[in-house]
């Protein structure tokens, strides 16, 4: 028992050291330069012109970084960032995470079709999608930035949810939220949200 309190303590003072410590600190200039190898795919300012791609520009800190420490431990997978994450360093993670988080966020398209959109807001809205994602789907903490992202990313990650190809962070509140939507449900939700 006495053991187990001294490993809890010296993990509570290390993380407390590092929240004090400056030079873990994160350094945005670092992670602009770091986020050099990221712009072939996920664009300038980190807004995505690729499909199936998503935009990092505004999405949380601690999202960015959780999703690389997934991608780095094979939690995650995906063959274009397995090779990429492979580079980084936890020092690198935490820079990336404060850069990406410190740009404009992607502002949706002109909505084409705005029944369409009134059907995904309703689905969000069934789905208490806000309850996590926040009120504008901006994202908090670890739970990512939705609104403007690229829409047919969302349709994808809603899939990949719902079929466990995806697993992190919110896997459970994710796949529970979207085994349960039919396909018509989820192209009305990304479209809602990628037109924020």
């Amino acid at each position: 028992m006495r053991r187990l309190f001294v490993s809890y303590l010296s993990g509570g003072l290390a993380l407390l050291a590092a929240t004090i410590n400056p030079a873990l600190a994160a350094d945005v200039a670092a992670g602009k330069e770091k986020a050099e190898m990221c712009v072939g795919c996920h664009g300038d300012n980190g807004i995505s012109q690729t499909e199936n791609i998503p935009s990092l520009a505004g999405q949380p800190d601690q999202f960015i970084q959780w999703q690389l420490v997934f991608f780095r431990a094979g939690t995650r997978k995906n063959e274009q960032m397995q090779p990429i994450v492979e580079q980084l360093n936890n020092e690198d993670i935490r820079n990336l995470g404060a850069y990406f988080s410190s740009l404009t966020p992607p502002k949706g398209p002109k909505d084409d079709d705005p029944d369409l959109s009134e059907k995904g807001k309703q689905a969000a809205a069934g789905r208490r999608c806000a309850s996590c994602h926040t009120d504008s789907y901006a994202g908090t903490k670890a739970v990512a930035r939705i609104a403007g992202q690229r829409e047919e990313y969302l349709v994808k990650a809603l899939h990949d949810y719902k079929s466990s190809a995806r697993s992190g962070g919110g896997m459970a509140a994710m796949a529970d939220v979207a085994y349960p939507l039919s396909d018509e449900e989820i192209t009305a939700l990304a479209h809602y949200l990628a037109h924020l």
